[in-house]
């Protein structure tokens, strides 16, 4: 996927076909041996089912990641052992200024100036992401998507037998709120979002102790159970679009293969944002090998439930140096 197509989901753009024209000769070719030898491709997708069972290894490795982190600002806080102090959206790791990048956008904004140790942590966050990926934050730091996702879990069960039904909104709604909000901190010299910031609220609840704000994230987490699945994390949070623009231009990259896929949809069952996975519906892929979007999180579902390995992490020039 180019930047600028990445940049045009990212910002709320609908997925759309792909002209004629958008095709490499080596994905043409991929396409019409699979519409020519169906029988094969059905030999070949059962082999790979059975050869490579449905695992967790990846959805396991984040959990134990995410909890970590948020466990270490904990333990960090309760024996004062000042390794990692403060909370997610500004905290110092060994002294070092730490600064999540929407709430340095938001101080900026309402103070209208910029203090040295935002730079210094700004900067050494924006380094950070560019090399991890831009939205794996999202799935691998912030504390409230690990709740959403269990959540999900429950809204599934529910929607499969009946009992609530799911409710979509335009993504360009996240568009519209990370504007607002930037205003608002421009105009009233305050940092509204970070009142309002599940990510900050249950961060600091977690650090902390609990206290009303909590009741907040609560409200959300029973809103997307009941009405609309993960409906923060797709729709309405400014932080995963501030990341994601960090992903345009990260090494860090999910890559699908065209030849490796039968095109059964499991991966966009599972996926997040499955918008990103466009190119996995036969016939939409526009090249042998692509880059999945800014807007990936970089969570690996995909990856635990692909059978062929059509989908897998890749780091850009890093096979080019092995």
């Amino acid at each position: 996927m180019s930047v600028r197509e990445s940049a045009r989901l990212l910002l709320g753009g609908d997925t759309r076909k792909p002209a004629a024209a958008d095709y490499s000769p080596g994905a043409v070719r991929v396409h019409e041996l699979k519409r020519m030898d169906i029988e094969h491709q059905h030999q070949l997708k059962e082999h790979a089912r059975l050869g490579h069972p449905h695992r967790n290894a990846w959805r396991n490795r984040r959990w134990a990641v995410l909890i970590a982190v948020n466990l270490l600002f904990v333990v960090s806080f309760w024996l004062d052992i000042q390794i990692l102090e403060g909370a997610l959206t500004a905290s110092r790791f060994l002294g070092f200024h730490l600064i999540d990048l929407n709430s340095a956008l938001q101080v900026i904004l309402a103070h209208k100036h910029i203090p040295v140790n935002l730079v210094i942590g700004t900067a050494t966050v924006f380094v950070l992401w560019v090399l991890l990926g831009g939205r794996a934050y999202c799935s691998w730091i912030c504390p409230y998507h690990l709740l959403a996702e269990w959540a999900e879990k429950l809204h599934l069960w529910l929607v499969a037998r009946n009992k609530v039904s799911d409710h979509a909104f335009h993504r360009g709604l996240r568009v519209v709120l990370w504007l607002l909000f930037a205003l608002l901190a421009l105009v009233t010299g305050y940092t509204v979002f970070e009142t309002l910031s599940i990510t900050g609220i249950i961060s600091r609840a977690l650090i902390y102790g609990p206290g009303l704000a909590l009741l907040w994230a609560l409200l959300w987490l029973l809103f997307e159970v009941f009405y609309s699945r993960r409906a923060w994390c797709r729709y309405f949070c400014p932080i995963g679009l501030t990341y994601g623009v960090v992903g345009l231009v990260t090494p860090v990259q999910v890559r699908y293969r065209l030849e490796n896929c039968f095109h059964e949809g499991d991966c966009r069952k599972v996926c997040l944002v499955p918008h990103v996975l466009e190119c996995v519906i036969k016939g939409r892929a526009t090249h042998e090998k692509m880059d999945i979007g800014a807007d990936c999180t970089r969570c690996g579902l995909c990856v635990d439930v692909c059978p062929s390995g059509a989908l897998d992490f890749e780091i850009k020039g890093l096979s080019k140096l092995m």
